[in-house]
């Protein structure tokens, strides 16, 4: 008999963090995007020009448009660009390394493109003065996010994708395409998410004893955005239970960016945040957060993410892992990429081996514009409750997700998907 897992949301300030809950369905229209001949199709790798090794998240962004995606672990990337923008460039940024811009004509068509980037370093000459108070400096952060980010709604279109692996297997695979109504960072509004197409298949034979339901997925990930949602990581009263210190000094397209360290103070047992903000010098906005939850007191962790457990079973995270980033447009940050994982292992009282679930969900920002229409109606937005049901029919697509730009899936999942395939076939 299945069981089920239940893992639900903190209060407010911690709701990015839960990830999964038995709820609403939503039935994904497996049918595929309507496919034009207005788009060409690049595809790429990118690297470290000395050690050669994969840089993982770079944002890959054809300038003078709002047109994006992002590289996925293996520093691969596709990018679909409309043909009236093939005379425009397509810059590649990673913190720490040189933008490269590219003429977009001089990339290939029926190749993998190698782009590699250079390290960047930052002199003593372009740092006139080095904050001695970075609690100061995440202060001012957070009071600056009205000036610094959007001040204006915008519908944004994203690729979202959510795995869960048992062990080394995935067992679910959801992948969709979406609009999100975004309000201004000053309106205390949530933003607004719709479904506009999606595939997902899950292999419920190798989830036969636990089954994992990824709770809101998109909404979830929309949540992410901490500089809309500051409440989410440290406010006004939650940032005296952390220590600071600045780490370092690094640059991204020509800007300088402080790196602050963040953890929770010694003092402090309940599950807080450590990790790592990238902050503007300039203009003291967070370009970059990366960051992770400390599960070590495992009682309390277990309290927040796990609200009902099946019987002889004992199932606590091990680890849970977040990453914003943020990319300017006009000297306005916009929310850009997010990225979470979960990691939760169950000891079964009848069995020797335990059994280890990895979930991952990942959104990517491939377009925006200035909203011209009120935010989305009810009927049609997604709900934080809400749980994709199966759609497999989409995976014997290849044009299935037409002209939208997606994350290319690292190879595991590219297994997965031929996997998937394999079975529609027979």
């Amino acid at each position: 008999m299945k069981t089920n897992a239940y893992v639900g949301k903190f209060s407010y300030g911690f709701r990015l963090a839960s990830m999964i809950l038995l709820a609403a369905f939503l039935s994904i229209s497996a049918f595929s995007a309507n496919k034009s001949d207005g788009t060409t199709r690049f595809e790429g790798v990118i690297t470290d020009s000395k050690s050669k090794e994969a840089l993982a998240f770079t944002n890959v962004i054809v300038a003078g448009t709002n047109i994006a995606t992002v590289c996925n672990s293996d520093g691969e990337f596709t990018l679909k660009v409309p043909n009236e923008h093939l005379d425009k460039n397509v810059m590649f940024s990673h913190i720490g390394y040189q933008t490269a811009t590219v003429p977009l004509r001089e990339l290939k068509t029926n190749e993998i493109n190698k782009i590699t980037l250079n390290m960047t370093s930052v002199s003593l000459v372009e740092v006139n003065v080095f904050p001695s108070d970075p609690e100061r400096i995440v202060r001012d952060m957070m009071r600056q996010r009205d000036h610094n980010y959007s001040d204006f709604a915008n519908t944004k279109t994203a690729f979202y994708r959510e795995t869960i692996k048992k062990g080394r297997n995935y067992v679910s695979l959801t992948e969709a395409v979406l609009d999100i109504f975004k309000f201004p960072y000053s309106a205390m509004r949530d933003d607004r998410v719709k479904l506009i197409l999606g595939r997902k298949s899950a292999d419920y034979e190798k989830l036969d004893t636990l089954v994992f339901k990824l709770q809101g997925g998109p909404v979830s990930a929309v949540m992410l955005d901490i500089m809309k949602e500051p409440y989410a990581l440290f406010d006004n009263e939650s940032i005296y239970d952390y220590t600071f210190e600045l780490s370092n000094i690094t640059k991204v397209d020509d800007r300088l960016l402080y790196i602050i360290d963040f953890k929770q103070r010694e003092s402090v047992d309940k599950p807080l945040f450590f990790g790592k903000l990238y902050v503007d010098m300039e203009s003291l906005a967070l370009t970059r957060a990366e960051f992770n939850m400390d599960v070590s007191n495992r009682e309390e962790a277990t309290a927040l993410f796990i609200r009902r457990k099946p019987s002889g079973a004992r199932v606590y995270p091990t680890e849970a892992s977040y990453i914003v980033d943020y990319r300017i447009t006009d000297g306005k940050w916009h929310y850009g990429y997010a990225r979470a994982s979960v990691a939760f292992r169950v000891n079964w009282k009848k069995k020797l081996l335990n059994t280890n679930y990895y979930t991952t969900m990942e959104m990517a920002v491939t377009d925006w514009k200035i909203a011209e229409d009120q935010a989305f109606k009810a009927s049609e937005r997604l709900k934080p409750t809400i749980i994709m049901e199966d759609a497999v029919e989409g995976f014997n697509d290849p044009d299935f997700w037409g002209d939208y730009n997606v994350i290319e899936p690292e190879q595991p999942i590219e297994n997965a998907i031929k996997r998937i395939q394999r079975n529609l076939d027979k």
